[in-house]
């Protein structure tokens, strides 16, 4: 029994998702399990390239990709279903952080779109690979 699925998803690319977060909500429909939904943005904070931004960069950053994402997950899914979805903003690599929740949570599944549409030519783009190739549990690829 799944009692936990996680959905990846990239707000930076507002409505390329919906499929995805529309397929996770079905499964975890099925499994009557909790859908936890992420989003990552990357951390500049101790890169070279940090420094060219402000103190509060951050934070405005993570404000901004919480709303993003509660409005995304909204137009999915709808806003009583958007009600019962925890939302993750996290800061880092995106796949390591997919795989750091998943093993925190315990989650026996991660849904993940397959690419952006600037990797159609591949089979799979670079974090949903590394997800796939490095995660604990079972992951669904939403072409």
């Amino acid at each position: 029994m799944i009692n936990s699925i996680l959905c990846a998803i990239d707000v930076s690319t507002p409505g390329t998702d919906l499929d995805v977060l529309q397929m996770a909500q079905k499964l975890s429909d099925l499994e009557g399990a909790q859908l936890d939904v992420i989003t990552v943005v990357p951390d500049y904070g101790k890169s070279v390239v940090g420094g060219f931004f402000s103190d509060d960069h951050h934070e405005k950053v993570i404000t901004a990709a919480k709303t993003q994402l509660n409005a995304t997950v909204e137009q999915a899914l709808g806003a009583e279903a958007n009600k019962a979805v925890r939302h993750v903003v996290a800061t880092g690599q995106a796949y390591n952080e997919i795989l750091r929740l998943a093993d925190k949570i315990d989650c026996k599944l991660i849904v993940i779109g397959a690419h952006k549409e600037d990797f159609k030519d591949y089979l799979l783009g670079p974090n949903a690979a590394r997800v796939v190739r490095h995660s604990k549990c079972s992951v669904f690829v939403v072409r």
